[in-house]
């Protein structure tokens, strides 16, 4: 058994959470600027581009992301394609992140009036103006809230890249716990970090809430 202090076990998931919070980061964006691909897909008024994203949608909802994780960092190498615990970790958030974004946001874009849509046609506005010009400014401020909420979810998620060998915060806690034998205090700890690094977000996104909520009452 090795001697680790406190000091020592703070330290290394500290370390190990920059992982956890840069994971995060690039499936948020990876999958935002991908969620707002499928968004415009999913308004068009094109049939097969709409059933498209519905079957991406639900393919990635409706499968545990674990599975998805096997997936790619087991299931490519099968097809000759060898991936690390990083590359696989970040793909699969990253769709996983955009599956639900889209989702979120085309709730928000289906929560304007369709009148909004009818003012524009009548300026003469094209489809994509419509969307740039009237709707999307006016989605973007419903789907802020939700959005941020999202983010938490995705930050608690990458605790499940540990399965792959993917090391963060997670996973350093079970690599020390395993060499300390002091699983209450190494996961106490790495508990209070998630809740750490989560509760500003879900503070932050109650409070837009609240706020868009007063906007709307007035």
């Amino acid at each position: 058994m090795i001697e680790f202090t406190l000091w020592d076990i703070a330290r290394n998931l500290l370390l190990a959470a920059r992982w956890t919070v840069l994971l995060s980061l690039i499936a948020f964006v990876g999958g935002g600027i991908v969620g707002l691909l499928l968004l415009a897909m999913r308004v068009s008024p094109l049939p097969w581009l709409r059933r498209i994203v519905v079957l991406y949608v639900e393919l990635f909802q409706g499968t545990p992301l674990l599975m998805q994780l096997f997936l790619a960092f087991f299931g490519l190498p099968l097809l000759g394609v060898d991936v690390s615990p990083w590359v696989a970790a970040t793909v699969t958030l990253t769709l996983y992140t955009s599956a639900y974004l889209a989702d979120i946001w085309r709730g928000c874009v289906e929560a304007i009036p369709r009148g909004q849509w009818a003012a524009g046609a009548s300026l003469g506005m094209t489809f994509g103006q419509q969307l740039r010009y009237i709707v999307w400014p006016q989605a973007l401020k419903i789907a802020v809230a939700p959005t941020v909420g999202f983010l938490v979810q995705v930050v608690k998620s990458t605790a499940l890249t540990s399965i792959i060998g993917f090391i963060e915060l997670t996973k350093t806690g079970t690599m020390i716990t395993n060499a300390a034998f002091r699983p209450f205090p190494i996961y106490g700890m790495v508990a209070l970090l998630y809740f750490a690094m989560c509760f500003p977000l879900t503070w932050y996104a109650r409070v837009l809430e609240r706020k868009q909520k007063v906007g709307q009452h007035r």
